[in-house]
């Protein structure tokens, strides 16, 4: 069975056809979805899907790349987390590949999600494009390690991969690495070891090899593992099982027992 650690469901492109899409989510195997937030205003959406659908999580935050949106705050991202179906914090981080200078206001904003992470004890999505020296730092800075988390749809270095890991967060690959000229992705692919692995489809973008071109959606995320065997020269079944074990590791939700499309297991141990 597999999992989709980020997908975007409360988007246009698949909220549409959203019973459609939870179908082919339950035809190909893929048991549980993270439905993750953009924007404040998204958040109602993202929540209601996982209300929804047992097999559905949700998490809250405001994308690196949103600037005229409603800015986060430490008490309203911890009050919107505040319920047992928001796993996970983000996405956050930062990108700088179509803004410019001064962007001190977007390393503010990722420094308020980590804090609210650590504070509320979920663990952070983070999104880093054309700033991976600025994200790790602001990530040992604020202590992001302390609440863990995932570098979410990951293309940097295996140096970034492994700072990352080195803070306790886990490396969630896309339908990129399936690409052709995703060699050097690949490789990082390689050496990401299996316990510190997510697979993902970041949908509705980015769709894996052979679909690329077409919405995504996850039901696609089982050809991330795929391309992932391959690379790794393990079985499909070993990819399925370890990432689906880590998603439920990273986002501390309990699981005791199969998961079924229909019943997935939602709450937080409490810390101790």
């Amino acid at each position: 069975m597999f999992v989709d650690s980020h997908c975007h469901l409360s988007f246009p492109e698949l909220a549409q056809d959203l019973p459609g899409v939870l179908q082919r989510m339950r035809d190909s195997n893929v048991v549980a979805a993270l439905n993750v937030c953009t924007t404040l205003t998204e958040f109602p959406a993202v929540l209601a899907v996982a209300e929804q659908h047992s097999h559905i999580v949700a998490s809250v935050g405001v994308h690196p790349d949103s600037q005229d949106t409603e800015e986060p705050t430490i008490e309203r991202l911890l009050a919107l987390a505040d319920h047992p179906k928001v796993v996970a914090i983000g996405e956050t981080g930062l990108d700088y590949f179509r803004l410019r200078e001064p962007l001190e206001w977007q390393r503010t904003r990722f420094r308020t999600h980590i804090r609210a992470a650590r504070q509320c004890r979920k663990p952070l999505i983070i999104h880093t494009r054309a700033s991976p020296d600025d994200t790790i730092r602001l990530m040992q800075e604020e202590g992001a390690g302390e609440a863990g988390g995932v570098m979410h749809c990951f293309t940097e270095s295996l140096a970034v991969a492994e700072a990352a890991m080195a803070l306790g967060f886990y490396i969630s690959f896309s339908g990129i690495v399936t690409f052709k000229n995703a060699r050097a992705l690949q490789e990082v692919a390689r050496a990401v070891p299996l316990d510190r692995l997510l697979i993902e489809t970041d949908s509705p973008y980015l769709a894996p090899v052979p679909y690329r071109g077409k919405t995504n959606e996850p039901s696609f995320v089982p050809k991330v593992a795929q391309k992932l065997a391959e690379l790794k020269n393990i079985t499909v079944d070993e990819v399925a099982a370890g990432s689906t074990a880590n998603f439920f590791s990273l986002l501390r939700i309990l699981s005791d027992k199969p998961v079924t499309p229909e019943q997935m297991p939602v709450g937080a141990p409490s810390a101790s």
